[in-house]
């Protein structure tokens, strides 16, 4: 195994998955506000499931995202 073309890859990876999960829960929010289903005080509880097939690997992250 390279570890500089490994490092790399994953970092383009976790780059991907932040840009991507950042703007979809800023366009689910903004959808929920115009709709009236929020509001724009709540806390929302999210989690994201990483999986690695190939490796057996299942890891929830857990976290709050507060909109006020």
């Amino acid at each position: 195994m390279n570890e500089d073309t490994f490092n790399m890859e994953l970092r383009k990876f976790l780059k991907m998955v932040g840009i991507t999960s950042q703007r979809e829960i800023e366009k689910a929010v903004h959808d929920g506000i115009s709709s009236g289903a929020l509001q724009g005080t709540e806390k929302l509880d999210a989690k994201v499931v990483l999986r690695v097939d190939k490796l057996g690997l299942s890891c929830d992250i857990k976290g709050t995202i507060a909109l006020e």
